[in-house]
């Protein structure tokens, strides 16, 4: 009996584990994205500086400024991964784990508020 409740144990570990590292990559994968938005405005600005030409896309200061804070909030989820992993790990160990969702929900916030801010920064290229 006492062997069962130690391999129950071992699995939520590993489950814990698990979705820590998905919260790594998502992590990831936000300053990923935040690297590449700043460096795509970068690029627009030397390839026309190159060709001598006007850009077809006005690069402006808010591409950056929106690659930079995607870098921040990939940096802050990975914080709030590793604080919601060990919050997690504590409560296994003394049988009283409890579900939090507010990490999803704040990013799932952040990421509506960013594809919004995307829609309106597209609309206004192409006007």
């Amino acid at each position: 009996m006492q062997e069962e409740k130690k391999q129950a144990a071992a699995s939520d570990h590993l489950a814990n584990e698990r979705t820590y590292l998905a919260w790594v990559r998502t992590s990831i994968g936000i300053m990923a994205f935040g690297f590449v938005v700043v460096k795509f405005s970068l690029f627009v600005k030397q390839i026309s500086l190159l060709l001598g030409n006007e850009p077809a896309i006005q690069p402006t200061e808010s591409s950056s400024i929106m690659g930079i804070v995607l870098v921040l909030v990939g940096t802050i989820t990975s914080i709030l991964s590793y604080i919601r992993y060990k919050n997690t790990e504590y409560q296994l160990n003394n049988n009283q784990y409890r579900h939090s969702s507010l990490l999803i929900t704040i990013l799932t916030g952040f990421i509506f508020l960013v594809s919004i801010f995307l829609i309106v920064y597209l609309i206004q290229w192409n006007v």
